[in-house]
């Protein structure tokens, strides 16, 4: 595939801001890369699901590798969170392919509103203590998080820090690291569960991979020395109004 000069640019903005935003949130990467590859880039919705997991598993793969030198990853937790998510993502993954194109981002845009409004209201835990949780609330939030991986071609980061905060009881902090090796995670096995389906444009993935990159570094050194409460709420504000802007375009699309 050829890309002009303005829409190589274009992509290479994008993949940076979806790096900057999971290196610094530890999700949001998924929230932008999916409605920027159908309403930018002018794929169909189940491509830019499949490209989506592509581009998000491997940001967050380098973002966990950062966050990891720096102390703010908690494996204990990743792990089994993120291995039951995997299973879930990839038995999901052929779902997306059943509903029509608006139907998805209905889905898609409703589940960014639930959450927006869920971070705008919490109340996180930014202390560097964890408050452990029983064993099943882990697997049984990382089940739900790799279901909807499958289904709709997000890895998992704007639920799961929501969910290593409020339901599994991590700090913030070490919620963002923690969270970006389960979206590898669930990012791959739902990849592996969509490459039968859609064609891949491996020239967009590495524009979009390699300009991610800078932005997840960036993000992840920015990350020890910004407010997390501040930014969560920033970013709730966003995934609302991006949610209500995807629910007017879709649902005019039905009738």
């Amino acid at each position: 595939m050829h890309l002009n000069s303005s829409m190589l640019w274009l992509e290479l903005l994008l993949g940076f801001a979806i790096g900057l935003s999971l290196g610094l949130l530890g999700g949001g990467g998924s929230i932008l890369t999916v409605p920027a590859l159908v309403y930018l880039v002018g794929q169909t919705p189940q491509a830019a699901v499949t490209t989506s997991l592509a581009i998000v598993g491997a940001n967050s793969l380098m973002g966990a590798s950062f966050h990891n030198k720096q102390g703010t990853l908690d494996w204990r937790i990743a792990l089994p969170f993120g291995g039951v998510g995997m299973l879930a993502a990839y038995l999901a993954s052929g779902f997306s392919a059943l509903l029509r194109p608006e139907i998805l981002l209905i889905i898609f845009a409703t589940l960014m509103l639930v959450v927006g409004v869920l971070l705008l209201k919490q109340n996180f835990n930014t202390t560097s203590d964890v408050t452990e949780k029983p064993f099943w609330v882990v697997i049984t939030s990382g089940a739900g998080v790799g279901l909807l991986t499958g289904i709709l071609g997000v890895g998992g980061g704007f639920l799961i820090v929501p969910a290593l905060v409020m339901l599994v009881g991590v700090p913030m902090q070490m919620a963002v690291g923690t969270s970006l090796v389960i979206i590898a995670m669930n990012s791959f096995a739902g990849l592996l569960g969509h490459l039968d389906g859609e064609t891949l444009q491996p020239l967009v993935i590495l524009v979009f991979v390699i300009a991610g990159l800078a932005g997840t570094l960036t993000g992840s050194k920015l990350a020890k020395h910004l407010p997390a409460q501040k930014l969560q709420k920033l970013f709730a504000v966003f995934v609302i109004l991006l949610a209500v802007t995807l629910l007017a375009d879709n649902f005019s699309k039905l009738y």
